[in-house]
């Protein structure tokens, strides 16, 4: 054998061993959700986890911690570390076959925020941008982004990184979410982790776990009309297969069949691609911020909304964890009469699952825009969130609500309305008489009131109306509405009535 001939073959069989080091050496792999600059949950439980070799022992050490497991047979391991203290830098250590530190890593209180474009609407295009960069220098707060994904099954496994909060890392980021995380360091002045998984235009189906929309007959009808869209993608691949098959050709200009199953509204789908791969990483709390893709469909969303958080704590397996919801901005512009509203209706299935245990909400009835879907002010509505959160979540003794309806009483040609969040005592805005309220009787017909505040109850009336029967407030896409605690946080939109509206026979 020449020379040159020798070389070659020696140089295939190296590359040939080399080729089979990766697969026997089945280097331990953490998932995608750890990274330097992370922050880990103080307080409880923390999951760590990754792949590795079937059978590879793995060490995981975190301060004067150190737990170990065993990969099973599909190569998946877990450890879980005692509850840790805030604070750090630490770094965080895995050992297997190889060895992964993770530096810079802190402990403080994480959460996620989710939801469709007013979420993930980006501190770039937000009220004040060039200031608030400029000024977002906190490097005790953490930024993780989960990539877009749809996904048929559950993923295990994400693909992104996290960033130190500055100027530099924090323009594409959440606005909500940074401004919710921003004002709650202020105050717990702990790290701060956020970890932003959203995508515009999508409805909550989609980041709800399979079994919970299986459950409900109410909500059924869902996967029932995205089955027939799938059915019918299949019958219009066939008609083209048999139309090549006999012609050889497809005639000009037809559109192709578009297949469903990747577009982000797939029931579950965005559930299984961006929820499913943050699991079970140790989370304080959710915020929420969607609504507009399910306005058409509200009451469904009473029974949908709930069913979405449920999978969602039902698989981190961290008990009855808090939910955050923001209630849509005003949108369009504002109605000449009182009547029915079909974004009133999703605002009302908000606040009614906001008002079960574990959840609260966030308004943004008095920051929105007529002409603009995304309104800018997204400040007020972190900040509003972080109070919420300070509250409810972390104890602090302060008036987090605006005042939320509670009972009335029919007295004459009035009605009389009293509130809770209202012991400070209630204020028309801008000093001008009450707006926002209207009233029937028993032929249903909606007419503008007249509100006055008496004590801590409003009381309303109209000429038109000699036996009030019901009372709405704020019941509108874009209401003018003017209610505030002395708090300044501006009254929940309600009704007293239970008449169908708009959205109710809609699925």
């Amino acid at each position: 054998m020449s020379e040159r001939r020798k070389i070659s073959a020696c140089t295939m069989l190296v590359a040939g061993v080399l080729c089979l080091v990766p697969a026997a050496r089945a280097d331990v792999k953490l998932s995608g959700m750890f990274s330097d600059h992370m922050v880990l949950q103080q307080g409880a439980p923390v999951p760590v986890w990754g792949r590795a070799k079937p059978g590879e022992q793995v060490a995981v050490k975190f301060g004067e911690q150190s737990e170990n497991a065993t990969a099973d047979d599909a190569g998946k391991w877990q450890v879980k570390l005692h509850p840790l203290r805030p604070g750090g830098p630490h770094e965080l250590t895995v050992s297997g076959n190889n060895t992964i530190t993770l530096k810079d890593v802190l402990v403080g209180e994480v959460w996620v925020c989710s939801g469709q474009s007013n979420m993930e609407f980006a501190l770039v295009a937000a009220k004040n941008a060039t200031q608030e960069i400029q000024d977002a220098n906190y490097p005790q707060i953490r930024l993780y982004t989960v990539p877009r994904a749809v996904a048929a099954k559950p993923l295990s496994d994400t693909h992104g990184s996290w960033a130190v909060c500055g100027p530099q890392s924090v323009g594409g980021f959440s606005a909500v979410g940074y401004f919710f995380g921003r004002d709650l360091y202020k105050t717990l002045n702990v790290p701060i982790g956020l970890i932003h998984t959203s995508w515009g235009g999508t409805p909550a189906e989609a980041w709800t776990a399979h079994p919970q929309l299986e459950d409900d007959p109410d909500l059924t009808p869902i996967l029932d009309r995205w089955q027939h869209q799938v059915d019918t993608f299949k019958q219009q691949v066939k008609e083209l297969a048999d139309q090549i098959e006999k012609s050889g050709s497809v005639d000009a200009g037809p559109p192709l069949p578009q297949d469903p199953r990747g577009n982000p509204w797939r029931p579950s789908g965005l559930f299984n691609g961006m929820i499913a791969p943050v699991i079970p990483y140790a989370i304080r709390g959710a915020t929420w911020y969607q609504g507009e893709s399910n306005a058409d469909r509200a009451y469904q969303y009473r029974k949908l909304l709930p069913a979405m958080i449920k999978s969602w704590r039902s698989n981190w397996d961290e008990g009855d964890f808090p939910f955050l919801i923001v209630s849509l901005a005003n949108f369009t512009q504002h109605p000449a009469e009182p009547g029915e509203s079909d974004w009133a209706e999703l605002r009302e299935a908000q606040a009614m699952t906001a008002a079960q245990p574990h959840n609260g909400l966030a308004l943004a009835i008095d920051v929105g825009d007529a002409a603009d879907i995304h309104p800018k002010d997204k400040q007020t509505v972190g900040g509003r969130l972080a109070l919420t959160a300070e509250a409810a979540v972390y104890g602090r003794h302060l008036e987090y609500s605006g005042p939320w309806y509670d009972s009335m009483k029919a007295d004459g040609d009035q009605v009389v309305l009293t509130f809770n969040h209202a012991e400070g005592g209630l204020e028309a805005r801008g000093g001008e008489a009450l707006k926002g309220f209207a009233i029937a009787g028993d032929d249903r017909k909606w007419h503008w009131a007249d509100a006055k505040i008496e004590g801590d109850t409003v009381v309303v009336r109209s000429d038109q109306v000699s036996h009030p029967l019901a009372v709405r407030y704020a019941w509108a896409n874009n209401p003018v509405c003017n209610l505030y605690n002395r708090a300044g946080l501006p009254a929940v939109p309600f009704r007293t009535d239970d008449w169908k509206g708009t959205t109710a026979d809609k699925r």
